[in-house]
């Protein structure tokens, strides 16, 4: 008797050794490995113009390292929110021409950049559509957000209004703002507004918690995020980012996300 549980007690640790072993060498699946090409259409790495990057030495440090990974191409979109961050495009303008004088000067090549905005549907957000100063990213996309605490009150009629004036709306995050997290079918409802989906990819990786998470894999699950982007503000970001690791079955279903939004803005 205790020969046979000696010999068992040894065989069933044998196997646990191989199973770790076998775990352990594994490929891990880094999320960063999938975004080569990638174009970044929401981030805030233009110097000293929102909470993001605070100056152009910060600016080109978080090029650099998105270089590390084969992200070469942004479309900047620094915050454009009322009484917070009152940018214009003269403003938004400044601080791009001052990050591209920058690139030139320390020869940071092969990168391209854009400007646009992250448009807060605010109580000002429909006088600056109405006079034409909102931002497209490129020609026809329109990158909205909204308060994190509700919906605003007009936030309908500024969605009907950004259609009207020919722009297809892009709703940032959707998957952060969490009073919408338990009434899952008021995305299903502004996805048949025509609002699109631009999920955050550290979203994912639970950087902004583990509800967040589960809400952005079950808008994944239902095919309702349509691009995806970095809201890289500032390194810690993107040194998290870069330890996101993913089931193959998720990178799976991201992987058309991430050509969709190459495809659409490259």
């Amino acid at each position: 008797m205790g020969l046979e549980y000696s010999v068992l007690k040894i065989s069933t640790i044998f196997v646990i050794q191989i199973l770790f072993m076998f775990s352990f060498f594994q490929k891990k699946n880094y999320i960063v490995d999938n975004l080569h090409g990638l174009v970044d259409i929401h981030n805030h790495i233009l110097p000293g113009i929102d909470d993001g990057a605070k100056t152009v030495e910060n600016s080109i440090e978080l090029i650099r390292e998105f270089q590390q990974f084969g992200v070469n191409n942004f479309v900047c979109t620094p915050h454009i929110m009322h009484n917070y961050y009152d940018n214009t495009e003269q403003t938004i303008r400044n601080s791009f021409s001052l990050l591209q004088a920058e690139l030139v000067k320390q020869q940071v090549d092969n990168v391209s950049i854009d400007f646009s905005a992250e448009h807060m549907i605010d109580d000002n957000f429909e006088e600056i559509l109405a006079n034409d100063a909102v931002l497209p990213l490129r020609k026809y996309h329109l990158l909205v957000e909204m308060s994190f605490l509700q919906r605003p009150l007009n936030f309908d009629r500024a969605i009907q209004n950004i259609a009207s004036a020919g722009y297809f709306p892009i709703l940032a995050h959707p998957e952060r703002y969490l009073f919408l997290h338990s009434k899952f079918g008021k995305y299903e409802k502004f996805r048949k507004q025509g609002i699109l989906f631009q999920a955050n990819v550290l979203s994912f990786g639970g950087y902004y918690g583990t509800e967040v998470k589960r809400v952005v894999n079950k808008l994944l699950d239902n095919q309702m995020i349509d691009f995806i982007g970095s809201d890289v503000h500032r390194m810690e970001h993107l040194k998290y980012l870069k330890e996101i690791t993913l089931p193959s079955k998720v990178l799976a279903k991201l992987e058309p996300v991430i050509c969709e939004t190459i495809e659409a803005f490259l």
